[in-house]
């Protein structure tokens, strides 16, 4: 963390920066992050549910500016197995210059690395859901079998029992007299399908939470295919 960065680097943060939605126009990166409500921001751009905003309040003053930063390193770093040290905290609220880049750079690598867990994370839970749906929907089929009998016995009979010409009373009297066992499989299979329902919606939230992340991986490409480019346009000979 308190490694300075070479040129290159800078610039590869500076274009990682540019690319978060932030509250206040970014001018000047020493004076911007020094109260550290830019840094929140960062990091809640990734995590919405790591850091709750109104926690961190803009200021001049050096108290607040250590009261949002020691928040931080309390309640959100942890989280990142990250942690600024306290003599860095001092020097970043002082407006120290070269003193906030190496703190964001360590912090985005521990923010992509945490990304990366939640994928694999993400993944084995998916696996895990739909094996275990599987297990559980093929124990249901196979511990049934007489009532599945007894439902297409009531079927047959019904089927027996009316014509092209029957009556709509004849099939309302059905309905109400319908096999007590028979209802009860209806019930349950009404409480499957919705428990698959569900399932689906649950499924399209972890789509879009990929999508999110490939998102953010590709312009993690981006950036890093750019920075080839100008270290490819450097080194050519003039």
């Amino acid at each position: 963390m308190n490694r300075e960065l070479n040129e290159n680097e800078l610039q590869d943060l500076y274009a990682w920066i540019d690319k978060i939605p932030l509250s206040r126009p970014k001018r000047h990166i020493t004076r911007d992050f020094s109260d550290g409500v830019m840094a929140a921001e960062v990091v809640k751009y990734f995590f919405p549910k790591f850091v709750d905003l109104h926690n961190y309040i803009p200021a001049n003053a050096t108290p607040q500016k250590l009261s949002n930063w020691s928040l931080l390193n309390r309640k959100v770093f942890p989280r990142l197995n990250f942690l600024v040290p306290e003599e860095t905290v001092k020097k970043i609220v002082l407006n120290t210059a070269g003193v906030i880049e190496p703190v964001l750079s360590a912090l985005r690598e521990k923010i992509e690395r945490k990304l990366e867990d939640n994928t694999d994370n993400i993944m084995d839970v998916e696996y895990y859901d739909t094996k275990n749906q599987e297990k559980e929907f093929r124990l249901k089929t196979e511990a049934k079998p007489f009532k599945a009998k007894v439902a297409g016995e009531q079927i047959n009979k019904y089927e027996n029992s009316t014509g092209k010409n029957s009556k709509p009373q004849q099939t309302v009297q059905f309905v109400t007299d319908i096999d007590p066992t028979f209802r009860q499989i209806l019930l349950e299979k009404d409480q499957e399908v919705m428990a698959l329902q569900e399932t689906v919606e649950i499924l399209k939230m972890k789509v879009n939470r990929l999508e999110h992340l490939l998102h953010l991986k590709d312009m993690r490409i981006e950036d890093l295919t750019q920075h080839l480019e100008t270290y490819k346009a450097k080194g050519k000979p003039h």
